[in-house]
């Protein structure tokens, strides 16, 4: 069990304090800017600029005006909902110290919880507004993949979230992986495939599908085609990533991650989404956009 540890540390991989990347921007006072929070701030500001480009065209479920009413909705639900999925799904324990739940700045949410918490922000934010939330849903699917491209390398920097020991040339060795007096082996950058597939591949796809097919004209398709790509990308990467070390019982007890579990029903629900688009198929009249969509 520890050769195959040995091996890979001794291999001639990169370190990653070579890299000279550290979780903290700067740091003035008692005030530290840390790239984790900038990920998310970029995340929302560059979705709500790619949001309002697909609101400009044809058919568009929602106007401007709204969208800028959607940018709050869906921050509280990533926020409020990443951060209770995280306390239900990996860390239950929290529950027996109530303050540990509301100090965001030590780390640990779950995008699972934060899909289900901005869903249920749309939902209330399409109900408030007599709008069609499935079809918004759509829309905000479009924009996700740039929270998950730059939340990923945020989880690089913050040499957070690693893969398993692996050989491969780029294989980087994370300090602290392993007790002491342990060598840290070489790991898959699995932060890095997360960014690629969750974030770049997941984008690409989407933005075909909007620019270059009428798929946002049958409802739920795009938010369909997003649960699908996101579920088999995660649950995919989760084979070459270590599991949370309070989870590796139930990993070894299940064969499976906690997040490959979690994927399983989004997966089911983007195929049942997808797959029922076109009975959901009617004339989209325009609340935004320059005409209206047969």
């Amino acid at each position: 069990m520890i050769l195959p540890i040995l091996a890979a540390a001794v291999g001639d991989h990169i370190r990653f304090e070579s890299l000279g990347l550290h979780p903290d921007v700067f740091s003035i006072g008692f005030f530290t800017l840390r790239w984790y929070s900038l990920a998310y701030i970029a995340g929302i500001l560059i979705g709500w600029w790619y949001l309002l480009k697909l609101l400009a065209q044809p058919g568009a479920p929602m106007a401007r005006r709204h969208a800028d009413d959607l940018v709050f909705y869906a921050t509280l639900g990533i926020i409020l909902g990443g951060r209770i999925g995280y306390v239900i799904f990996y860390a239950p324990e929290m529950f027996l110290h109530p303050l540990r739940i509301v100090r965001l700045w030590d780390g640990g949410m779950s995008f699972h919880g934060g899909v289900l918490g901005t869903s249920l922000g749309i939902i209330l934010f399409a109900r408030k507004h007599k709008l069609d939330w499935l079809r918004i849903h759509d829309y905000v699917a479009c924009v996700v993949p740039f929270g998950l491209f730059f939340g990923r390398l945020a989880n690089f920097v913050n040499g957070e979230l690693w893969g398993k020991p692996a050989d491969v040339p780029w294989a980087i060795i994370f300090p602290h992986t392993v007790p002491y007096p342990m060598l840290d082996p070489a790991r898959h950058p699995s932060q890095l495939y997360e960014a690629a597939l969750e974030g770049v591949l997941l984008f690409a796809l989407l933005a075909y599908a909007f620019w270059r097919t009428r798929a946002r004209y049958y409802p739920g398709r795009l938010v369909g085609l997003f649960l699908v790509g996101y579920g088999i990308a995660r649950f995919t990467v989760e084979f070459f990533r270590e599991p949370d070390r309070q989870l590796v019982a139930f990993a070894e007890a299940t064969g499976l991650h906690m997040g490959q579990w979690l994927c399983v029903p989004m997966i089911a629900g983007g195929v049942y989404l997808v797959m029922t688009s076109t009975k959901r198929r009617t004339r989209v009249e325009p609340i935004a956009g320059v005409e209206s969509v047969a």
